[in-house]
């Protein structure tokens, strides 16, 4: 059995201009933390996730790396009666 590991980015902190100050998705209370390594600290204590991050600085969005495995599932290659690989009707 032969599997792949396939990510997910999931959104956790946009930047809040001007400057390094981050606020957690979904946080109720709209809290600014005034770095990045805050927002980290502070989504690490709220979900216990201890994994990679991927930064896009361009869109101003932090997203946390979810991994899982799934079956490489094998296509059977098609057969052709025209070259006696089966007969029909069988």
């Amino acid at each position: 059995m032969e599997t792949k590991v396939v990510e997910h980015n999931e959104l956790i902190a946009t930047r809040v201009p001007p400057g390094d100050r981050w606020t957690l998705v979904g946080d109720p209370k709209k809290e600014v933390f005034k770095t990045l390594t805050d927002a980290l600290e502070a989504f690490l204590h709220q979900t216990g996730f201890k994994g990679a991050y991927r930064l896009d600085p361009i869109n101003s969005k932090l997203y946390a790396i979810q991994t899982h495995e799934e079956e490489v599932v094998k296509e059977q290659p098609k057969m052709y009666s025209l070259y006696g690989e089966f007969k029909q009707g069988i």
